[in-house]
This record gives structure tokens, sequence and C-alpha cells, in this order.
């Protein structure tokens, strides 16, 4: 047999090849710059556009995609179904499980989960609980999975995730009190920046992400970082607020333009 470049216990690739084509690394780049001094496409109050589609999984019992622009998050509620938990309770379980495309991050992730994963899921979880009325579903639980497709910060993916995640209860017909809404800031030169990016965040001296009811002016959820003063978290917080009534108006349409299951929420 002639002697070729094959090898069997190898994985081969394809015959045709090119070469890789490197996108510039915008991180190590904003890590080389002390500060970001303005925005180039948005004022420091400017959120970014949000695309939101409820209903978008039929197999599951809710669901709904938010995109703003490279935070791109899947979210699918299941339930309320049986608690694996033996002993009684009064009140329903609610769990949520997010998780990280391989190719979500500019650094490929392994698929397991990490510490960032259940930090991600727990400032979620706080956001929703106070907002799901789980007395009514004693002995029983519900479980939300988030996918992140891609990712451009985690206070980006604690807010969406909470918003699509409060949009997929509703979607899915279980009572809750009102729609949850998000919204994250920095403190970048002594200013508030809402929504900010990934090396946005980075450059900034702190970064704020709350969580509340429009509906019923209550705040849900607060998950700060950083060093703040207490007056630039009331800035923030006043910046988020306004943001998250603005983006209740977004969310409540979205539902009601999706014909497929009932909404229950206000």
């Amino acid at each position: 047999m002639a002697a070729t470049g094959f090898d069997r216990r190898r994985n081969n690739g394809p015959e045709e090849t090119f070469s890789p084509i490197f996108i510039e690394d915008l991180a190590s780049t904003s890590l080389k710059s002390s500060a970001i001094d303005t925005r180039p496409n948005r004022a420091p109050s400017d959120i970014r556009p949000i695309f939101l589609q409820p209903g978008l999984i039929s197999q599951a019992t809710g669901s709904a995609y938010i995109e703003t622009e490279r935070t791109k998050i899947a979210c699918a509620i299941y339930g309320p179904r049986q608690s694996k938990v033996t002993a009684f309770h009064e009140k329903g379980r609610l769990n949520v499980e997010v998780k990280f495309a391989p190719y979500s991050c500019k650094q490929r992730r392994a698929p397991l989960r990490d510490a960032e994963d259940r930090s991600i899921a727990m400032a979620i979880h706080q956001a929703l609980v106070s907002s799901v009325r789980l007395e009514t579903f004693p002995k029983s639980a519900m479980d939300i999975f988030l996918t992140v497709v891609e990712t451009d910060g985690i206070e980006g993916c604690v807010a969406a995730g909470s918003i699509a995640a409060s949009t997929a209860l509703a979607d899915a017909g279980i009572e809750v009190l009102g729609l949850v809404m998000s919204c994250s800031a920095a403190i970048v030169n002594d200013e508030v920046w809402l929504d900010p990016t990934e090396e946005e965040a980075r450059s900034s001296s702190g970064t704020l992400v709350l969580a509340c009811m429009p509906a019923l002016t209550s705040v849900t959820s607060i998950w700060q970082s950083g060093k703040m003063t207490p007056e630039q978290v009331f800035a923030c917080m006043t910046a988020c607020e306004e943001r998250c009534s603005d983006v209740h108006s977004v969310v409540a349409q979205a539902l009601l333009d999706c014909p497929v299951r009932h909404v229950y929420a206000v």
C-alpha cells in the first residue's frame, strides 16, 4: 500500500483548509486604556435596543427570547409540576438554572457549571421570587432554564435574564404580582452610564443591577459590585427605575401581541 498522510489514530481535518481570521480582542485593548471617555453610539442615559419574543419554544410551558445587541438569552419554563422533595411545603419552589453556550464568550467555555453560572442564577432568582405567587402552588416546582447564546458582560446577563424569565412566567400563565424589569448601571468618570457593555463595566469604578416591579413601584433586588459612594448608588437606582418603567411598556406590548398563551400579569 502506498504511504499517505492520513493517520487513522487522529481526527484528521478536511483536505482543503484555510488560515483562521482573528478579530482584534476588544477586551485586551480596553484594558490597555485607562478609561473610556465617551460613548460612541449612545448617551449615558440610553440603553441598548431590546428585541423580545415570547412563546418561542413550543415544547415549554412558557418561553421568551431577548436580544440586546451582543447579549442574547433564551429562557424556557417547565411547570408547575410535582416537586421532587418528599416533605410537604405550603409554597412552591422556583428553580433557576443558567448555562452559557461554549461559543457565547470570546474565550471558549467548558460545558460545565461554574461559580459565575451560579451567581447569575442566584441574582435572577432573587429578582423573581418575590413576584411569583408561590403560595398558589403547594408542593410544586417551577424550573426556569436560561441559555446564554451570547454575552456582553455579567451585568447585562442578569438584567436581560430577569426580563426574559419574567416574560416567560407571564407567557406560561403563572400568576404573578407584576412583571419584573431590570436595568444595569455603571459609574464611569463619575457619571452614571446605563446598560454598560463588558468593556465599559471593566473600566468603571462600580456597577449596579436593579430589578423592580414598575406596576407596584417596588424594588425586588439590588446587586452592586465595585466601589461606589451612597450618592452614586442612589443616582444609579433612580436612573434604573426610570428605564425600567420604559422597558415595562415594551414587555407588556410584546405579551399582548403574542397570541399563543394567556397572560395573567399586569
